[in-house]
């Protein structure tokens, strides 16, 4: 069970090449569930209203038709995951990655990232 962060959703969405071995092989699995945190649509919708991420459609469109092409499913950020986020060690200054880590820890998932400091989080499991 694989937890994507927010680059790894748009990476599978697109088809991008920048999806490490490992991670297509893991998204390929046969039976292989795929997770998102609802952090990361907030995290779309800000980087494309901030003209940093160009998308196909508008960004909330394109999140629900991600989802429901590549099989992913949404977790949503409730009161448990947000306060644990916040006993997480200060590696992170992003509050997105910090969600991401907390829903990982909570629902025992392996986070598909490139960063490297997620990997540095006591307890996640990460592929990369």
């Amino acid at each position: 069970m694989f937890l994507l962060d927010t680059c790894a959703l748009l990476w599978l969405a697109s088809g991008d090449r920048a999806l490490s071995k490992a991670a297509r092989e893991a998204i390929a699995a046969p039976n292989a569930p795929l997770y998102v945190s609802a952090i990361s649509a907030f995290e779309i919708g800000i980087k494309e209203r901030r003209g940093a991420l160009a998308l196909p459609l508008a960004a909330d469109r394109w999140y629900v038709r991600a989802l429901a092409h590549h099989g992913v499913e949404e977790i949503a950020v409730d009161s448990a995951i947000a306060l644990r986020s916040t006993r997480l060690p200060p590696l992170h200054a992003d509050p997105c990655d910090r969600i991401i880590v907390a829903t990982a820890l909570r629902d025992h998932l392996a986070v598909l990232t490139p960063d490297a400091l997620i990997r540095r989080y006591p307890g996640v499991t990460t592929l990369w």
